[in-house]
């Protein structure tokens, strides 16, 4: 997973073994270089289109020693500069097998991947493996079928338009699941044994819903002339999905039940733009809107887009955090008791016993799983009364959960902007060189650099030993949480009017951050990060019209954890748009459930898998809603 191929100026190579070790990193036998993989070779000159490069280069050779290495134009041939040495990366290539449609309506079906080799669940036969597609001839035609192999080598045939019945089997463990047999009631009992046990489990997901029904929220009115104005301020197209999630978090806001929506779209998918025409909307039936986020950073930028867009309405936003004086905070404190403050955005800090609200309508929770757990009490008591609207990009598994069930409402964001181009992504061991190279690489395009290290006691050290190896006069920059806040604040300013070239920091950048000028970002010492930390880092790039490029690197020479090498899989296999749902089922998977869901349901999704697990579950919530509302009618009638 870590390996790299070294080639520089005067090294003597075997052109056989490199050719060889091309094809082993998945690079692909061509008589042209036209796209990333791609590698020629005749006589003594190989052509490479590496990993991450915008072209590819050409390596000439002389008594089969390394004379010149260039990049070259693949239009016309023509040399463009050269190399004293490269380092080439493997390829990582989505798997060519996926499921059919960086039919049931049910969210789960669109974010896994079926393999060959890989146990599945059909929900009237049980577990099995899949073995792959078959044609069978079915009335003079060829008709493709998913194979299932059950126990003692029986096979099942489902045609592909019976998809829907098929999923992939997850269950969070290490241990197979038990296959079983066709022709015998066996799936029948454990399917209904599943079915009894997960009642009780659907009343207690519900418990939070069963009060927020007893409760009447406010009703918005509908759009306003300003709302519509407002709106027209966005500087970018909506994309189909943005229009979708807004429609729908407006349809809640003019109901009557309090709100509680989770709005999920993978990092830089427009869910701030969502939330803040949700704000706006709270504040033109002169309610208040707390925009709630993890970081006083990102506090910092939410500000100032909001002043921006704001300008020419006469609606005031206040900001408070660490950024802020002691004198400072009190003013915005008194101004949220008066009402003199329309919109906040801030830290924890909005959650304070001091702060009072004049009429709170809306709390928008910006990653949600970044905050305590006294931050979270507080949260739940919220949404008995007000409107909160949560965003996230890999939700944690039991908040995906739970909206999967339908005790949360769900909005997705599958859509990505308008040229919008995945990040490229490579885990590797740490390399002075590519380290070089990388920065380079970026600072050559006017661009500039992240360098993650989470360490504050030896981040001025990986300063110096980053500044050493480049040209004099790049200007790096190091940030943390620790630092004043008026000096943390000039620095991010710094930032944004690109007076930085290489910005090393802790994960301060995490969330939200966009900065459309930053294309390339290496984190170091990556297996000590969660998946979705990872996921969240490599989203602060990408922004921009240009290719993006996330280094992961790892120490030399380390035997990495179990669950720290499936976390660096998982970041490196997910690494194309919209991979943040199956970044946070993956996470699931490697967590584990049953701290999660507890031991008991984590049995039944043993049992079942977590596919079906869902369904039922699902099936069981909406009868048990059916209740609720006629009971609601008939106390109400």
């Amino acid at each position: 997973m870590f390996k790299s191929l070294k080639l520089y100026v005067g090294a003597d190579i075997d052109l056989e073994s490199i050719c060889a070790q091309l094809i082993d990193f998945g690079y692909r036998r061509l008589e042209a270089c036209s796209e990333e993989g791609d590698f020629t070779r005749r006589g003594g000159i190989v052509d490479i289109f590496p990993f991450a490069f915008e072209l590819p280069i050409r390596i000439e050779l002389e008594n089969e020693k390394i004379i010149a290495i260039k990049t070259f134009n693949p239009a016309s041939g023509s040399a463009l500069w050269g190399h004293k040495m490269v380092i080439i990366l493997p390829v990582k290539r989505a798997h060519p097998l996926k499921t059919l449609p960086f039919k049931e309506e049910f969210p789960l079906d669109n974010f896994i991947d079926l393999n060959i080799g890989d146990y599945v669940v059909h929900t009237q036969y049980g577990i099995g493996r899949f073995k792959g597609l078959e044609k069978i001839k079915i009335k003079d035609k060829h008709q493709d079928h998913l194979v299932i192999e059950y126990d003692q080598q029986e096979k099942l045939y489902v045609p592909v338009d019976q998809m829907n019945l098929v999923q992939k089997y997850i269950a969070f463990q290490v241990r197979r699941p038990k296959v079983n047999r066709l022709g015998t009631k066996e799936w029948l009992k454990v399917k209904n044994r599943v079915k009894k046990g997960i009642q009780k489990s659907a009343w207690e997901l519900l418990s939070l819903e069963a009060m927020r029904l007893s409760v009447n929220g406010f009703a918005y009115s509908p759009d306003s002339d300003w709302q519509k104005q407002f709106e027209a301020t966005f500087p970018y197209k909506e994309t189909p999905d943005q229009i979708t999630a807004t429609q729908e978090v407006k349809k809640d806001m003019e109901s009557a039940k309090p709100m509680n929506r989770l709005l999920c779209g993978d990092v830089g998918y427009g869910k701030t733009e969502v939330a803040m025409r949700a704000a706006f909307k709270a504040v033109m039936d002169n309610k208040q809107a707390a925009y709630l986020v993890p970081t006083t950073i990102l506090a910092e930028q939410h500000y100032h887009n909001f002043r921006h867009r704001l300008k020419d309405f006469p609606v005031n936003v206040a900001m408070l955090s660490r950024f802020k004086t002691k004198r400072e905070q009190e003013n915005i404190i008194a101004g949220l008791s008066s009402g003199n403050v329309d919109i906040v955005i801030g830290t924890h800090r909005l959650l304070s016993d001091d702060i009072k609200f004049k009429d709170l309508g809306l709390v928008i929770i910006d990653e949600e799983q970044r905050f305590g757990v006294r931050a979270k009490e507080k949260l739940k008591a919220l949404r008995l009364t007000t409107d909160v609207l949560t965003l996230t990009a890999t939700p944690i598994p039991r908040t995906l959960y739970m909206s999967l069930m339908g005790a949360k409402d769900l909005s997705l964001i599958n859509t990505p902007p308008k040229n919008r181009l995945p990040v490229k992504t490579v885990v590797v061991e740490y390399d002075q060189e590519l380290i070089k190279q990388a920065i380079l690489k970026e600072l050559q395009r006017k661009g500039q650099v992240y360098f993650v290290h989470n360490r504050i006691q030896d981040i001025d050290k990986v300063k110096e030993r980053i500044f050493k190896n480049l040209p004099s006069g790049t200007k790096i920059v190091t940030a943390h949480g620790q630092m004043p806040s008026r000096l943390l604040e000039q620095v991010m300013v710094e930032l944004l009017d690109n007076k930085i070239d290489v910005f090393i920091c802790t994960m301060i950048i995490e969330s939200g951050i966009d900065i459309p000028n930053v294309n390339t970002i290496i984190i170091n010492n990556a297996h000590t990060f969660g998946l979705s930390d990872l996921h969240q880092l490599r989203g602060r790039v990408g922004r921009f019209n240009r290719p993006a490029y996330a280094y992961f690197m790892v120490p030399k020479g380390i035997t990495l954890e179990a669950d720290a090498k499936k976390r660096l899989d998982a970041i490196q296999e997910y690494w194309h748009l919209g991979s943040g749902f199956k970044i946070a089922m993956e996470d699931l998977e490697i967590r584990g459930a049953g701290n999660l869901l507890g031991i008991q349901q984590h049995g039944f999704i043993a049992a079942v898998g977590f596919d079906l697990y869902c369904r039922l579950l699902k099936e069981a919530i909406s009868n048990f809603k059916t209740v609720m509302k006629n009971e609601k009618f008939v106390a109400a009638s």
